[in-house]
């Protein structure tokens, strides 16, 4: 964790104290907004802002993590970012498929989620879930499904070629897939497990095992 945090400074830039603009519709596939608010000295409440912009790619194609400190932009990071704030860090992660992480990690307790913004396709997910909460749940079990469903079937099939290794054959022997799907079919499997992935992306839900298994 120590080692973590270490590059994660280095990764740290100054803000240059910039307004933050406000969430724009046409911005859905391409930004990410998060909020949260901690009591700062005085007894005033101090409102923080992570701001993420998907394709804005920079230094490689590293995405950058934004931070804004009541409206003003107080730091930068290229991802997996952890800003210092009040009482703890923030920290910024993304997958292939959007956010995984943003979180609030107090120095003392657990880590809780930041609140998307509500016009951010986070937000519309997570106000769809508070207010259809058992089409949600279906949704999201759906998406595991299809995660579960695909890497296992990918496992299968890419086992069968994996044991006509000659090494491999003279340790465990060969290996007979009991099923061989049709291009179509693996083709609509793969779009599926794409779609689930970003479905729980949107939740910040990310599993190592399942969505990057699922590429």
């Amino acid at each position: 964790m120590a080692l973590k945090r270490w590059a994660a400074s280095r990764r740290l830039k100054p803000g240059d104290g910039r307004e933050l603009q406000r969430f724009r519709w046409w911005q859905l596939p391409l930004r990410s907004l998060f909020w949260l608010r901690l009591p700062g000295a005085g007894g005033h409440d101090r409102l923080h802002a992570v701001d993420v912009r998907h394709w804005a790619r920079l230094d490689n194609s590293r995405i950058r993590a934004h931070l804004f400190l009541d409206g003003r932009h107080v730091a930068e990071s290229k991802l997996p970012a952890v800003f210092p704030v009040d009482g703890g860090v923030i920290e910024v992660a993304m997958s292939s498929y959007g956010i995984k992480r943003c979180h609030y990690r107090p120095s003392g307790g657990q880590p809780r989620q930041l609140t998307p913004d509500p016009a951010s396709a986070e937000g519309r997910r997570a106000r769809f879930g508070a207010r259809r909460p058992g089409l949600s749940r279906a949704i999201a079990i759906g998406s595991v499904l299809l995660l579960v469903i695909g890497v296992g079937l990918n496992l299968l099939q890419l086992a069968e070629p994996v044991s006509h290794i000659p090494p491999v054959t003279q340790r465990v022997g060969t290996f007979e897939a009991p099923i061989h799907l049709p291009i179509w079919l693996n083709l609509t499997l793969g779009g599926g497990a794409v779609l689930a992935s970003m479905e729980r992306a949107l939740r910040l839900r990310y599993s190592s095992l399942l969505d990057a298994a699922g590429r």
